[in-house]
């Protein structure tokens, strides 16, 4: 089991090298000409890594940037950026003061300049500035209820467009009118560009009809004024920004059935748009280990399952964890005793949840150990104490921030 845990870790490794995304974003901006003001802005938790490869590529020709993070996800300065760190997933206001700033960056530009929009998961609750008179604790409110009751990301991203003076093309809007050169990592199932940091440069799609229907499918109890606000319709035409997608879950499966096949498995991906519960998707692996033990399976020999995509938890407790860990926690069971399987699940940006780990890897030996140090899964689950758990029999997978986020990869790895 040793050997499939090291394994699971070469191909968490090798995959996340692949999808870093500093090459992606100077092939994107190469040959590029400013014929006025070059200003730089990157928001997410990619934030960092990408505004640094801007910089690298070009230098001298950016007159001002700003970059707005994940607290601890910025490595150094970079010359000529103010560099920013905000809340995640809860906006606070660092978030709303490194807005502020980047508003000031692309206050009075001419038809001449350009804006080199940088774009990458986390932006959504990084990139805030309430719209009317929304309060900061009315954002913090809404999200809360949001991540709680659990909406899937377009649903939740469909209520902060809503509820943003920058987000659902209301950016493009007001830099306007220089153009926009946005790039961008996305996070986002079927790359939506208006959904990906809930489109800041972006026309909406959503409509305040469907912010309202998010708002009646979950019971969700929002204050008379953010009910107010929903009604506020976004920009449905935006003329002034070009986008291009540089990296997505689908590189991020791919890069890993790669790495698996250089370990000797034979990889299948079935699906790289995984959005179930966290739990379900890890009975789910955990099954699949099961049916390949009875020589049942669609793939002979070693193999490695493998999904992508962004699992949601519905929270019923007040522990700590993530989905990542949810999912790997939840597999634990089904290879009770198994000597040759293993379950891992890791978020591709380092971080899953409020923790600092990325996720978490069990094998046939995590049920006995977790025995061992009286751990109870169902009432781990049903506390959502995922952390706690895996750390107790250190079944943590820490990467600390990779400076990319394309989504989670989840995998079975089988050894008959």
């Amino acid at each position: 089991m040793d050997s499939l845990r090291i394994h699971a870790q070469t191909i968490i490794d090798d995959t996340l090298k692949q999808v870093q995304p500093h090459a992606a974003v100077q092939r994107a901006l190469e040959g590029r000409t400013f014929p006025g003001k070059c200003i730089v802005i990157s928001i997410g938790k990619a934030a960092w890594t990408m505004a640094k490869a801007a910089s690298d590529l070009l230098g001298n020709t950016i007159d001002h940037g700003v970059v707005l993070t994940k607290y601890d996800h910025s490595q150094g300065e970079i010359p000529g950026f103010v560099i920013a760190e905000g809340g995640h997933p809860l906006v606070d206001e660092n978030s709303i003061a490194g807005t502020e700033k980047v508003l000031a960056a692309v206050e009075n530009l001419t038809e001449k300049d350009t804006v080199v929009f940088l774009i990458s998961g986390g932006g959504s609750a990084l990139f805030e500035k309430p719209a009317g008179s929304l309060t900061l604790a009315d954002m913090q409110n809404v999200t809360s209820q949001l991540l709680a009751c659990g909406a899937e990301i377009t649903e939740i991203n469909t209520i902060r467009k809503h509820l943003s003076a920058v987000k659902g093309g209301r950016f493009a809007k007001l830099c306007a009118p220089a153009s926009i050169i946005a790039i961008a990592l996305s996070d986002i199932l079927g790359d939506y560009p208006d959904a990906i940091a809930s489109g800041p440069a972006t026309a909406d799609t959503s409509t305040c009809a469907d912010a309202m229907a998010v708002v009646e499918k979950y019971h969700l109890d929002f204050p008379p004024a953010v009910l107010k606000q929903l009604q506020e319709e976004t920009p449905k035409e935006i003329t002034n920004c070009e986008m291009q997608i540089t990296g997505s879950v689908s590189q991020l499966c791919a890069f890993a059935a790669k790495a698996a096949e250089k370990l000797g498995y034979t990889p299948l991906t079935l699906s790289n748009m995984l959005d179930c519960e966290a739990r379900e998707a890890g009975r789910f692996l955990g099954s699949m280990a099961k049916t390949l033990e009875k020589g049942e399976g669609l793939v002979k020999g070693p193999c490695a399952i493998l999904c992508g995509g962004e699992t949601v938890v519905h929270l019923t407790g007040k522990g700590k964890g993530g989905r990542n860990q949810e999912l790997a926690l939840a597999a634990a069971p089904y290879l009770e005793g198994m000597e040759n399987a293993l379950v891992a699940a890791v978020g591709s940006d380092g971080t899953d949840g409020p923790t600092d780990a990325a996720g978490g890897m069990v094998d046939g030996s995590t049920m006995a150990a977790l025995r061992k140090a009286g751990v109870s899964v169902d009432a781990v689950l049903a506390e959502n104490d995922a952390y706690h758990a895996l750390k107790a029999v250190d079944s943590l997978i820490i990467t600390g921030p990779t400076g990319t986020n394309v989504n989670d990869l989840y995998f079975l790895l089988f050894r008959p």
